[in-house]
């Protein structure tokens, strides 16, 4: 086979058509296909990623997705984290944040962009839980839940104590034990919950909100032992953080140890470095005020004793006098003698009470007597049996009046016309029905005349007449 530098420079070589070589098979794929295939690429290929870069264009949809895109200075990626790793996200995605995301690479093929499916992401240099408790730091200040403003003092004299907090936690036990030492009568509202894990925040916050309800109870103590930012993670969030705040009696956060501090510590009334020292907090104003009532009670004593040991000196200096001499047995007279006044004023009263007693029940017989009920009763009576006669008085009277008027009708019957018609008699009148046709010479042939019957009457025509005489 002759190659291209077979022939000389001049000469040109032999064309691409006169080459017997096979030309290749045109394959031809759709821009679905291609773009499906771009995709299946990248997502084989690349795997599991690791992306630093700073957050832009920053949307969370209605949906629950985040769209963002990762940028550095001399390039950009769209990225996406969906719903379902988003809500496991300690922090809040903003646009300038310095991330490292972990995902995959996808095409999303409706608009042929490549992008990364996020999974997780951490903030750069810092921990996405220190981010997130400062950014709800910042959020709740500026709302003004940490403002002095609105903490409410302790109750000086709590009737029931409400404790928020774990059942097998050591800070039950620690607080049950300051109680009892310091309050022993205190009366403990407990509620159970779990402190740490994932809902542990809800639970809290509904249990604060139930205690608080409980008739009575006038400060709540919420709170848990140490433990690292993960444990105490439950504190720091924002649900905890507004049912705190909406609380309507105070509350006292005891959280972990001195060091540890929470966003519950923030916006609580009061924040006990530990759940020992919430209880002695508790107590501080009960022990304040029983030491104050008992030097005020000792000082009253004292003032007691020092006036009754004047009084004692005034009395002997009294009782020494000549003039004085004897008054002990002229006291003790005077009492004799008010004694039986009082015996006699005693039996004066109850004679004066006895015979009051008895007018009093003289008088009562008397109206008993003169009862308006009684009166009313009998009167009732009588008219009750006025009113039968005058019913049967009148049924009688109506009686005899239907009689009479059933003998006069019958009289009247007998004696009415309209009886005679109803034995087959007929009435003749004139046309015009002004007179009686009682004559037949009165009337002429071709006449009209109307005849009354006993039911009816009939319009006739005159065609002839005949005389008494025939």
């Amino acid at each position: 086979m002759s190659g291209l530098f077979d022939h000389p420079f001049e000469e040109e070589p032999p064309a691409p058509e006169a080459i017997d070589t096979p030309r290749p098979r045109r394959q031809i794929v759709t821009v679905a296909e291609l773009t499906a295939g771009i995709r299946a690429s990248l997502e084989s290929g690349f795997g599991e990623l690791w992306v630093e870069g700073e957050i832009s264009n920053c949307r969370v949809w209605n949906t629950g997705h985040v769209y963002f895109t990762l940028k550095d200075q001399a390039a950009q990626l769209k990225a996406v984290m969906f719903r379902s790793a988003y809500r496991y996200l300690k922090f809040k995605i903003d646009d300038g944040i310095h991330v490292v995301a972990r995902g995959r690479l996808s095409v999303y093929e409706p608009k042929g962009e490549y992008q990364l499916v996020c999974e997780h992401l951490e903030p750069q240099g810092r921990g996405a839980l220190q981010l997130a408790f400062e950014q709800l730091k910042r959020k709740l200040q500026a709302e003004g839940l940490f403002a002095t403003a609105r903490k409410r003092p302790l109750p000086a004299l709590p009737r029931k104590i409400g404790i928020v907090t774990s059942l097998d936690g050591a800070a039950l036990k620690d607080i049950i034990k300051v109680l009892s030492r310091r309050h022993p009568n205190a009366h403990l509202v407990l509620r159970p919950v779990r402190v740490q894990g994932d809902g542990a925040g809800e639970d809290i916050a509904r249990a604060l909100k139930a205690i608080a309800r409980v008739p009575g109870v006038d400060v709540v103590i919420v709170g848990r032992g140490g433990g690292s930012i993960e444990d105490l993670w439950a504190f720091n969030e924002e649900i905890l953080a507004r049912a705190i705040a909406a609380s309507p009696v105070p509350v006292i956060s005891a959280v972990g140890h001195e060091v540890d501090v929470t966003i519950a510590d923030f916006v609580a009334d009061l924040r006990a470095p530990t759940p020992s020292a919430a209880a002695e907090m508790v107590v501080t104003a009960k022990e304040e005020s029983s030491a104050r009532i008992n030097r005020l009670q000792g000082r009253l004593e004292a003032a007691m004793r020092a006036g009754i040991q004047r009084r004692r000196q005034a009395l002997h200096v009294l009782t020494s006098r000549r003039g004085l001499a004897g008054w002990q047995v002229r006291v003790a007279m005077q009492g004799r003698h008010i004694s039986e006044l009082t015996h006699a004023l005693r039996r004066a009263a109850a004679v004066l009470v006895a015979r009051r007693g008895r007018e009093h029940q003289l008088r009562v017989a008397r109206l008993e007597a003169r009862d308006v009920c009684r009166s009313l009763a009998v009167v009732r009576s009588r008219l009750e049996a006025a009113d039968g006669r005058l019913a049967a008085t009148g049924a009688r009277a109506v009686e005899r009046a239907q009689a009479r008027l059933a003998a006069a009708v019958g009289r009247l019957e007998s004696l009415s016309p309209l009886g005679v018609l109803a034995r087959g008699y007929a009435v003749c009148w004139n046309s015009e029905r002004t007179a009686i046709v009682r004559d037949a010479d009165t009337v002429n042939p071709g006449d009209r005349v109307r005849v009354t019957l006993h039911k009816g009457e009939l319009d006739c025509e005159v065609h002839g007449t005949h005389g008494s005489d025939h």
